[in-house]
């Protein structure tokens, strides 16, 4: 019994020490079992982290990707477009407007103008295309932005003089005319001459009555060396000098208005151009006719008025043949 007895005290003392061993066991499975865990845990959502953060990336690149090649296409889209530099929208338009393109050149200078930094040439040579379209407001809009960035412009001054003459604000015009002369005086600019500035300033004092100021611009503009005398300079002085009294000088100045024509005509490459230069001879020879009578040299007039008879018959202007030829009959009886 006792061996019995102290067999199952042992076994069970083996069973309690197993099942203690096998609780330690547990025991401490349970305590790494919780770390082993966690840290597989930690893993995959580093590893879930990691491709949401690739694909992201990597739908971001891609968007970005698309956006560049969208910003490409439209580069070349806009170079496809634009083709021309300012400058050589500026050349364009130019041409155009030479070609009576009005509105093809304004266009074209505009965008030049739009591609920004376009020089003080491109506003005024649109301005200028919009005063021939006789859209006013906008050129003296391009004059003006011109004087203000450049205030001794002296062609801006000029065209903005010949807008306000369109206008018929005069005295504008001949206060942007002084601007002009001073302008051209301090910073020179090639494409205008002082003859033809104080050519322009002597007809805004003859429009204004202002005789012996237009006498003196129009002399002033014939003693210049540069540029080409125009006949109408004389002619006008001959009015200013019609309009004193002084007679003489008046008749000797449409005498050589009309040598100048004479010469013109010899170059001239078109016959519209000879016809017109011809029939200002004509309205001269009338002019000075008029005067030759009225310092009582009736033989000169006569002279003058065959002399305009003969171009008259030449481009055969029936109005003018009669007129004349009514005159002539009137100083022969």
């Amino acid at each position: 019994m006792k061996k019995n007895t102290s067999k199952k005290n042992n076994v069970q003392k083996k069973t309690t020490r197993t099942y203690k061993n096998a609780e330690t066991v547990t025991k401490s499975t349970k305590q790494s079992c919780p770390s082993s865990w966690s840290l597989s845990v930690y893993i995959y959502w580093f590893i879930i982290l990691f491709f949401i953060a690739a694909t992201f990336y990597i739908l971001g690149r891609s968007h970005g990707s698309f956006n560049n090649a969208q910003i490409t296409s439209d580069n070349v889209e806009i170079t496809e477009e634009v083709l021309l530099q300012t400058n050589d929208y500026y050349e364009n338009g130019k041409t155009k407007l030479l070609q009576g393109d009005i509105e093809g050149a304004i266009a074209d200078l505009t965008t030049a103008i739009d591609s920004n930094n376009a020089p003080a040439e491109v506003y005024i040579l649109r301005g200028e295309a919009y005063m021939q379209s006789a859209n006013y407001r906008n050129a003296l809009e391009d004059f003006n932005t011109v004087i203000e960035k450049d205030p001794v412009n002296a062609i801006a001054y000029y065209d903005r003089a010949l807008l306000n003459m369109r206008l018929e604000d005069y005295n504008t015009a001949l206060n942007d005319i002084n601007n002009a002369l001073a302008a051209q005086t301090a910073n020179p600019n090639q494409i205008l001459q002082m003859r033809d500035l104080y050519a322009k300033r002597g007809q805004l004092n003859l429009w204004l009555k202002n005789w012996e100021g237009a006498i003196a611009d129009y002399t002033n503009s014939l003693a210049r060396p540069d540029g080409v005398v125009s006949p109408s300079v004389y002619a006008e002085r001959a009015e200013a000098y019609t309009a004193i009294g002084n007679y003489n000088d008046a008749i000797n100045d449409y005498s050589s208005a009309i040598r100048v024509i004479s010469e013109q005509i010899q170059g001239a490459t078109t016959t519209e151009e000879r016809e017109s230069l011809s029939s200002q001879a004509m309205s001269y020879f009338e002019k000075s006719a008029a005067l030759n009578l009225t310092i009582g040299n009736p033989n000169a007039a006569i002279s003058d008025l065959e002399s305009a008879y003969t171009i008259a018959a030449a481009l055969t202007d029936k109005a003018s043949i009669e007129r004349i030829q009514g005159l002539m009959n009137d100083l022969q009886q």
